[in-house]
């Protein structure tokens, strides 16, 4: 399907119902929503964007992002997605690397390369010129070799890359998504993930237009503010990501929410501790339907099934068109159940890192994603994710897989969420080291933790420390930032 004229066909078939919301719009009917994607591409024609140029976005979430999406698309370009959150050096990084011709912001902004052109919403809000729009671009299923999106991944190995997710990426997945959530014309996404991250963009908002549903923007997650914004806006579907469900679960027993509305819940960008997916299911009931993937791979790759067995502590089955396998380290398949690299083929795997084909090369090879996970399929082809390649431990010559301990950590009633990264020690090379936060009116010590883990783990995967924290440090996309806890593993935690 051609997503980039997703606004005009939903116009055609259904002018009146309603496309997409947030607080400032409230509701857009599908003639409004196309009106406005009309008006932005010829703002940005306006200003020089052509086929095959880049339009970077740094906006909080809001209608205007979609809307400036959808008009880059029309006009055959591609948009670049920036956290809004980011410095004006980090901003500077990435609209010069992906080499966007304009830069929509909020407010008119300085500090930007002298190469971007910044347009503020205000001026977006004034008429727009009468520049001349291209007839619609070739549908991906006839080539979709053009450039999309260029999502930039969180930076947790280095600079930041773009991934470049092509037409037929998009397509493959938001295909993949329908079937799989078997989503329809009464689905209706309430979209709480940053729109910089493919998650919010491919799960929450394409995947619901595509099936004729319609989506709701919040522009910013609030534990306390969730469900009162759930219960008002009556969605059928949310997309969280493990962090989000623990605030949630943390929440005071007396929240008792309407969730009536719900045909289920998902979870994605990190794996989900069983206990907590008990814990949300009993308590909100809802069926949360986790699932595994990358930005490299247009957003998921595995899910639980909506219908069907679900195994808690797995990410699920592959989805469509989408093949998961376990490679050993001698390139080889492991068809045994045995522990390996994660791998991924099928339509949405990147064409590759912008502006870098030695990365490219190493991680796609052959047609296959080499995800950096290590995991294994279990005897009904379920993946079970063991750990990062780069979080495995190797003290005195023992492997350890953080995620494994845990999972043990989540096992203690009082813990709320948990940490373990590696510590640089002369003598054994490197030794765990947890970070753990505790549940509201929950009381746990460090040396309380250490004995949980001791009668249940063998020795040599006891960490060295317990960490007791406040919260457990995030990157913006809601992931635990390891990176900055192996940081403050090196020296005294305050």
């Amino acid at each position: 399907m051609n997503l980039s004229r997703l606004p005009a066909v939903r116009r055609e078939q259904a002018p009146d119902a309603p496309a997409i919301a947030d607080d400032v719009y409230g509701p857009l009917s599908n003639a409004a929503f196309d009106d406005l994607v009309d008006a932005y591409a010829r703002h940005f024609a306006g200003r020089g964007v052509r086929r095959g140029d880049v339009v970077a976005v740094k906006l909080p979430n809001r209608v205007e992002l979609v809307v400036a999406l959808f008009a880059a698309w029309r006009l055959g370009a591609a948009l670049t997605p920036v956290n809004p959150a980011l410095t004006a050096v980090e901003t500077h990084y990435q609209l010069d690397d992906a080499g966007a011709k304009i830069v929509i912001v909020e407010e008119p902004s300085t500090g930007l390369p002298s190469s971007v052109v910044a347009l503020a919403l205000e001026e977006l809000a004034g008429p727009a010129p009468a520049a001349e729009l291209p007839e619609p671009q070739v549908a991906p299923e006839a080539g979709g070799e053009d450039l999309a999106l260029v999502i930039y991944t969180s930076g947790t190995t280095g600079r930041p890359k773009g991934v470049e997710l092509l037409h037929r990426n998009l397509d493959a997945m938001t295909a993949a998504m329908t079937e799989s959530m078997k989503l329809s014309e009464q689905d209706h996404s309430l979209l709480i993930l940053p729109l910089f991250h493919v998650n919010g963009i491919v799960v929450s908002i394409l995947s619901p237009l595509r099936a004729g549903g319609r989506a709701t923007i919040v522009r910013r997650f609030s534990a306390k503010g969730f469900f009162p914004t759930l219960e008002k806006a009556r969605p059928t579907y949310f997309s969280g990501v493990p962090a989000i469900y623990a605030m949630l679960a943390n929440l005071p027993l007396q929240v008792q929410p309407d969730t009536s509305s719900l045909r289920f819940v998902v979870c994605g960008a990190a794996p989900m501790p069983p206990q907590l997916i008990g814990v949300v299911e009993q308590r909100f009931g809802v069926q949360l339907i986790e699932g595994y993937g990358l930005s490299e791979a247009t957003c998921a790759s595995t899910s639980n099934p909506l219908d069907g067995i679900r195994k808690p502590g797995t990410v699920g089955l592959p989805l469509p068109h989408q093949t998961v396998a376990i490679m050993g380290e001698d390139g080889q398949l492991i068809t045994d159940g045995g522990v390996g690299e994660v791998v991924i083929s099928g339509p949405t795997v990147m064409r590759g890192y912008l502006n870098r084909p030695e990365e490219t090369a190493r991680a796609v090879r052959e047609g296959r994603l080499y995800t950096g996970d290590v995991g294994r399929l279990d005897e009904d082809g379920y993946l079970v994710l063991v750990d990062r390649v780069k979080d495995m431990i190797i003290r005195g010559g023992e492997n350890i897989y953080p995620k494994e301990i845990e999972t043990v950590l989540h096992d203690h009633p009082a813990v709320l969420e948990a940490a373990v990264v590696g510590r640089p020690d002369e003598v054994m090379g490197e030794v765990p080291v947890a970070f753990v936060s505790v549940r509201d009116g929950a009381e746990l010590s460090p040396a309380e933790a250490t004995g949980f883990l001791g009668a249940r783990l063998a020795a040599y995967k006891i960490p060295v420390e317990v960490v007791v924290v406040p919260d457990v440090v995030k990157n913006p996309v809601g992931k635990i930032d390891k990176p900055l806890l192996r940081r403050q593993a090196l020296g005294p935690v305050r």
